[in-house]
């Protein structure tokens, strides 16, 4: 007979399962739990946690015999660690009132008004991971029918003041961001070494890719570890003055990487909410001047002036009223930039700009040594005017490619493969002529179906560039995957819509 003394009222045994259910909270529960039946769960969406003074919420699962004993509570991974708990350790359980903040949404919908105080409310309780995914996708759908600028500026406050901020001193902090949606634009790697070479400080920080087959942070885990804490991404600005690292371990704006996390598979991704995403990362991570990269093409994320105009004043709004610095400077955006669309394919692009080699895509190298100028002319030591040559000269010369060498091993070494994924497979020019449109969005496309940037080594490389003369049966692009049915999604999109126009 057990002996033991009875488990006190709502308290469980923590036990860690080896489950991953990604960015959301689940617990499961044994159908004989000594603190919450089953029954008792059906009209409460979610259970409470708590555990060492903290208080998490989480969606429940069931578990039948030999799964969990009546007295343990499983965690899979994710909240295993937000808890903080070890094996074994007391957790108490307890049905959950829904979040306040959850009005919101609903008020939304109705087509209100969000004020401060309920943007900072949300951004807390998403911070704290007390939203389910489905609750996200309703909030995001809601706000892209229509936000104000003012009711993005509120947002974006709330994103700062929900995670951690950076303080740099009295150094100048400079940064360059882009808003996506130009394949192969991987500029911001070449422009951290260069600005950084020339004395700046600059703690890039980025999101992983939300629409993209590769974002900045996926790119540069390519090269070096990006997953970096607050203490060191500080070591590594203070000894090399700039860094490349992913903006959610160094807990800034950790509201925006749940939104994130749900707008990646929806393939949502608005402007006011990539505005407030990218502003508040910028102000948490203690930039003071910053230059956005707002391209615009046919098939970019801004198709013409009237867009890039409206996106340029709502960045100019939202920084201005948050004490940031900003210039936005509009560049072509009508093709994709560079040879590779994925994480490994960039990567190499950028080390072969950084080491100077002939076969070097020179369009990557012309318009990062163009954005890095403009970021140059920050600084109030440098003549006005000069900061093209500048970067030009720090880039010929080899300094930007030793300062790249130095970030990379002060971050680390990569915990991903720089091989190419082993499938591969030709577009080729149904016919002869020359190579006129790429559509950004098709080739795009192509790469995140081959499995781009979940698989480092999958995605899209360009042979043929616009204006190119290309002959019947010549490869346009080589499709790049390993996983055999992403791989074959790929190229059936690809078949049916190469994204190449070819004019005799």
């Amino acid at each position: 007979m057990d002996s033991s003394p009875p488990a006190a009222t709502g308290v469980l045994k923590a036990r860690p399962l080896a489950l991953d259910t990604f960015r959301e909270n689940v617990v499961v529960l044994s159908r004989h739990s000594q603190v919450l039946r089953p029954e008792r769960l059906r009209g409460a969406r979610k259970v409470e946690l708590r555990a060492g003074g903290r208080t998490l919420l989480a969606s429940t699962m069931i578990g039948d015999e030999g799964l969990l004993a009546a007295d343990e509570v499983g965690l899979p991974q994710p909240l295993f660690r937000r808890l903080g708990v070890a094996a074994g350790d007391a957790v108490q359980l307890l049905p959950a009132r829904p979040p306040e903040s959850l009005k919101v949404v609903r008020s939304k919908l109705a087509g209100l008004s969000l004020d401060g105080p309920a943007c900072a409310a949300v951004a807390r309780d998403l911070a704290a991971h007390r939203w389910s995914d489905m609750e996200v996708a309703a909030f995001l759908v809601a706000c892209a029918s229509f936000m104000s600028p003012e009711e993005t500026l509120h947002l974006t406050r709330g994103m700062i003041d929900a995670g951690a901020r950076l303080s740099w001193g009295d150094r100048l902090v400079v940064d360059k961001h882009c808003i996506g949606g130009i394949p192969g634009n991987r500029t911001s790697l070449i422009v951290v070494p260069i600005v950084a070479a020339h004395g700046l400080t600059i703690p890039k920080t980025s999101s992983r890719a939300i629409t993209s087959p590769a974002g900045t942070a996926d790119t540069m885990e390519v090269l070096a570890r990006v997953d970096l804490s607050e203490t060191e991404m500080r070591r590594v600005v203070d000894e090399a003055g700039g860094c490349v690292a992913w903006g959610g371990r160094v807990n800034l704006s950790p509201a925006d990487d749940v939104l994130i996390s749900v707008e990646r598979p929806l393939c949502i991704d608005t402007p006011e909410q990539m505005v407030a995403s990218i502003l508040s990362k910028k102000v948490a991570a203690g930039v003071g001047r910053l230059l956005i990269d707002l391209p615009v093409g046919p098939t970019a994320k801004v198709r013409d002036s009237r867009g890039a105009l409206k996106l340029r004043k709502l960045f100019e709004y939202v920084a201005g009223h948050l004490g940031l610095a900003i210039e936005v400077t509009i560049t072509d955006g009508s093709q994709p930039i560079g040879r590779g669309v994925g994480p490994v394919l960039e990567a190499r692009d950028v080390m072969s700009v950084l080491d100077g080699r002939p076969d070097a895509p020179a369009d990557l190298q012309e318009k990062a040594i163009r954005l890095a100028g403009r970021v140059l002319e920050a600084d109030p030591d440098l003549p006005g005017g000069a900061g093209e040559a500048r970067a030009r000269a720090l880039l010929a010369g080899g300094a930007a490619r030793a300062k790249m060498a130095e970030i990379i091993g002060l971050q680390g070494c990569s915990p991903l493969s720089a091989r190419l994924s082993d499938q591969t497979h030709e577009i080729r020019a149904a016919r002869t002529g020359i190579v006129g449109a790429v559509d950004c969005l098709r080739i795009a496309n192509v790469a995140r179906l081959a499995g781009a940037p979940n698989d480092a080594g999958a995605g899209v490389d360009l042979l043929k560039r616009p204006g190119e003369k290309v002959l019947a049966g010549e490869p346009l692009y080589r499709i790049h995957g390993s996983d055999s049915s992403d791989f074959g999604f790929a190229v059936e999109a690809a078949m049916a819509d190469s994204g190449f126009a070819v004019t005799s």
